[in-house]
Formats: C-alpha cells, sequence, structure tokens
C-alpha cells in the first residue's frame, strides 16, 4: 500500500483534513468538527484511517462522500502541492527566516521579519473569523519574482489584496504615497497598490487594496489616499457587513482559481 500524505485544511469555515496518494490525487476528507470521513474508494479505508489516527481523537464515522459542490470537485483536481489554502499567515516569512535566520552579529536589535510575522499571524486570525459571513481567504498568496499578497479576501464586498503593516506600538502617519512608523520604520503605498493590480490582472476582477495596521499607538489617515483602503486591525470584523459586489457563486469560482499556484505564475 502506497503511503498517504495527510493535509490540513479550512474550508467554508470548517477545518477539513485530506489524504491524497503521493501522486496528488485525493482519496478521502475529515471534517474535524464533526469526525466523518468522506471516503472515496473503499479499498483505502484501513490506510485511511491509519493516516489520519495522528491528527484525530475518538472514533471517525466512515461514509461515501456527499454530492460534490463546484468547488469541491476544483479542490479535488488540484495536487495539493498547487494548492494555497493550506497557507498560514506569513507563510513566506517562516520560509524566509529558516533560509536566514537572524544574525548572532546584532544580537540587540530586533528582526523586522519576526515583526512581521507577529502581525500577519493576528491579522490573518482576525480574518479567518470572515469566514462564517460567507468570505473566503487565503493567506501570503506567492508572486512570481519573489513577492507575495499578504492576504487575499474574496467576500460579499469584493476581493480584497490585504497588506500587513506591524506598527510594534508606534504612531504611524499615512501619507499619499508612504506609510511611516518612527525612527525610519515603514513602506511605500505603491508596493499596496501593485500587489492588487497583479491580482485584478491574474483573476480578471476589481480588487482593491487594503493595508492593515496592526499594533498602532496612534493612526493618522487624514492625508492616505481614496483609492487604498486603510484599516486598523480591529475594524478588521466591521467587513463582514460588506455585500452587494459578489454572489456566493462568483466568491466560489474566484477563490477556487486564486488558491491554484499556477495561476499565478503569469501575475
Amino acid at each position: 500500500m502506497q503511503r498517504l500524505r495527510v493535509t490540513p485544511a479550512r474550508v467554508h469555515g470548517r477545518d477539513r483534513l485530506y489524504v491524497s496518494l503521493p501522486d496528488g490525487s485525493d482519496v478521502a476528507w475529515c471534517d474535524r468538527d464533526t469526525g466523518r470521513v468522506a471516503l472515496l474508494f473503499d479499498r483505502h479505508r484501513v490506510a485511511v484511517l491509519e493516516a489520519l489516527a495522528p491528527f484525530t481523537a475518538g472514533e471517525l464515522t466512515v461514509g461515501p462522500p456527499p454530492v460534490p459542490t463546484r468547488s469541491e470537485l476544483a479542490r479535488l483536481a488540484l495536487p495539493p502541492d498547487d494548492d494555497l489554502a493550506p497557507n498560514r499567515p506569513g507563510e513566506a516569512l517562516y520560509t524566509d527566516l529558516e533560509r536566514r535566520p537572524p544574525t548572532a552579529l546584532r544580537p540587540f536589535r530586533r528582526d523586522q521579519r519576526r515583526l512581521d510575522l507577529a502581525a500577519q499571524q493576528r491579522l490573518g486570525g482576525v480574518l479567518d473569523e470572515l469566514e462564517p459571513a460567507g468570505w473566503r481567504i487565503l493567506h501570503s498568496v506567492p508572486l512570481p519574482g519573489a513577492d507575495h499578497i499578504d492576504h487575499l479576501a474574496v467576500g460579499p464586498g469584493g476581493l480584497l489584496a490585504v497588506h500587513t503593516f506591524a506598527a510594534d506600538g508606534r504612531r504611524v502617519s499615512v501619507g499619499d504615497r508612504l506609510v511611516r512608523g518612527g525612527r525610519g520604520a515603514g513602506c511605500d503605498l505603491s508596493l499596496t497598490r501593485r500587489r492588487a493590480g497583479r491580482a485584478a490582472h491574474v483573476l480578471a476582477a476589481v480588487v482593491r487594496p487594503v493595508l492593515v495596521v496592526v499594533d498602532a499607538a496612534r493612526l493618522e489617515t487624514a492625508s492616505a489616499p481614496g483609492d487604498v483602503r486603510v484599516l486598523r486591525a480591529e475594524e478588521v470584523p466591521a467587513l463582514a457587513r460588506l455585500g452587494g459586489v459578489l454572489k456566493p457563486a462568483d466568491i466560489e469560482a474566484l477563490y477556487a482559481a486564486a488558491r491554484d499556484r499556477r495561476t499565478w505564475l503569469g501575475a
């Protein structure tokens, strides 16, 4: 029997474990909340339960899968290595920190990447809470040229390319072009706009650039541009009230395209 692979994912606000063959073909998935295993091929029953054992507790109910939706069909056809849905908030930063660990030559200097990672983790958790309101969230979407979109939100309020700014308790001022966070820390809003533009190009849809400031002592937005939405992390839950832009079928279609790594090769 071939060794099975288990991949966690969050689908429609529910935690699932997908079980696949080495070639990426799914054979089952398990809803972690209900303990129900949807088995595609009965000949894999024993191997699936053995593969799931380290990830589950209690008894599992095994049965045939329900009639798949269009998004499930797209998921079943997507190789796990090309599926961006399991990405953690700050996934690109995890990789960068592993490849280039903080240097021991500057023991008293804080690594900005760690601050950015903490901010993306916090914001990612807040964004994930939008899923019961019909939103679909992807984290650390890779773009050609070693860039990435921190978070991509697809929901009733439209498509949002979210750029995270780690304020780290500083006073932050947002101008027409620059975001300043004290002692030279800051970012260029052209990056926020450019990432949204690249997403709009590959998804063939309007994508709104959003800058979310995490942990600011004070946020000044009087000079902020009108084309970039600027929010505190505490204001993000209010996005659940937005609507009237995308219908559920459009949300699922855009999410299915966006979660496929291959979609972004032409960004």
